[in-house]
């Protein structure tokens, strides 16, 4: 985008500030704002935060960072509007003093990734979406559901039909192209589809999205959670997340007409690493101790690292559309990942597949639904378990060559370190459930 272009938009709507955002190690969004008369400061990348007070980013002695707008994801934000005008987003790399990328930015190592696939005559990474969400509506100190609906109902059962299609129209007017939007499975819980884009543009949308969803059901007197299992008993939030490598000369590269299942050798190759590396990518794709409460059986969520055409107890599933819409959707990614992160981890892992899986050493297609199975019959398939707590994830994490090489020394240690800070937390929490079965015996 030219600096005529964001001056003019600048004037049509009124932008009295500026939101420079930024995502920290946790995957929350953080902002400096700045009067509009600071444009010029901004966009010379003169604006300055302090590092150390950001989760994962510096000590006190190294404490000056500096944000470097993308001028593409120059965005006006219609939510933000008030009698003093409005609000405008840049999202932004982070910068060292001496100018050189910070190496703790999510967003830079994701674009580290981006480098290695065109290295490797890749061009693209297109990535799809799907979050869910609960609505909950406030009520003092209280959260209630905002209905007691299912899959596709429709108002009156479903509550939240309004305050979706505003998200939805709200998007649409921000540049997004929102495909589908509907009840999902659990009371009160939705999902908002949107259009695949480049990886880097689509986790610049995935922290948008969560944003204007909170933002929005807040307006409304709700609280929107993207928590992976809110409720006991019902289904979690997850983020399928579908990916797709792609040539401008020959389209898909997932899409062989010729070979079986149509998918091309690279394909194969792809699920083969992200499979082998699929319990140590966990502790990105799912950062969090409530992660593991959605990542059980019943409830269409993967619990073992396999892949299938159609069975959705699988960890990757291949939907059933080929040529240029050929992809595979992997399964366990949740809402609360940051989304910079687990892609840089994910197109790591397909990469090395790519890179280093002979064709005689590819993990083949799984048909049975593994839930039916015993785990003696899961065993002799040679399929191994997602793990089950965020303790075995940061044990598996702890040992993987390859993600503490996309993640660097730096944010390696420190994601570690609160990883495993957020594990004793928990561990060391005297339970509602351990107070009610136990208290009284």
């Amino acid at each position: 985008m030219k600096r005529e272009e964001i001056e003019r938009l600048i004037k049509e709507n009124n932008i009295s500030y500026l939101r420079l955002q930024f995502t920290d190690m946790l995957g929350d969004i953080k902002a400096v704002e700045v009067p509009i008369s600071k444009l010029d400061d901004a966009l010379n990348n003169r604006i300055m935060f302090d590092g150390s007070s950001i989760e994962g980013f510096v000590r006190i002695k190294e404490a000056d960072m500096y944000l470097h707008p993308d001028v593409d994801t120059f965005l006006v934000l219609p939510f933000e509007n008030n009698a003093y005008g409005g609000v405008a987003r840049f999202i932004c790399d982070v910068y060292t003093p001496d100018g050189k990328p910070f190496v703790g930015d999510p967003r830079y190592i994701l674009k580290k990734q981006i480098k290695e696939m065109n290295d490797m005559g890749i061009e693209k990474l297109y990535v799809g979406f799907e979050p869910e969400f609960y609505l909950l509506k406030i009520n003092g100190d209280k959260r209630d559901l905002s209905d007691n609906a299912s899959y596709f109902d429709l108002s009156p059962f479903d509550g939240g039909e309004d305050i979706r299609r505003e998200i939805a129209l709200t998007l649409e007017n921000m540049g997004f192209e929102v495909q589908a939007s509907h009840h999902e499975v659990g009371p009160g819980q939705n999902e908002i589809t949107f259009k695949y884009s480049d990886v880097l543009s689509a986790c610049d949308k995935a922290q948008t999205f969560k944003q204007v969803v909170k933002v929005i059901a807040r307006n409304h007197g709700y609280l929107a959670s993207f928590m992976p299992k809110p409720l006991n008993k019902q289904a979690g939030n997850g983020m399928h997340t579908n990916c797709s490598l792609y040539d401008s000369k020959k389209g898909d590269l997932f899409y062989d007409e010729k070979a079986d299942m149509q998918l091309s050798l690279l394909c194969k190759k792809w699920i083969t690493g992200i499979l082998n590396h699929a319990r140590e990518l966990a502790l990105l794709t799912n950062p969090i101790v409530n992660s593991y409460k959605r990542l059980v059986s019943g409830y269409e969520a993967p619990i073992y690292a396999c892949w299938s055409d159609a069975n959705r107890s699988s960890l990757i599933r291949i939907p059933a559309i080929r040529g240029n819409a050929t992809r595979t959707e992997l399964r366990n990614v949740d809402p609360c990942a940051n989304p910079y992160l687990a892609l840089a981890g994910i197109l790591a892992a397909g990469l090395e597949g790519i890179r280093e899986v002979d064709e005689k050493d590819i993990i083949a297609p799984v048909k049975d639904n593994l839930f039916d199975l015993s785990e003696d019959e899961i065993e002799a398939k040679h399929i191994s378990h997602l793990p089950e707590t965020l303790h075995a994830a940061v044990y598996d994490f702890k040992k993987s060559k390859l993600m503490h090489n996309v993640l660097g020394d730096h944010l390696f240690e420190r994601y570690i370190v609160a990883k495993e800070k957020e594990w004793k937390e928990y561990h060391t929490t005297v339970s509602e459930f351990e107070l009610r079965k136990y208290l009284d015996r």
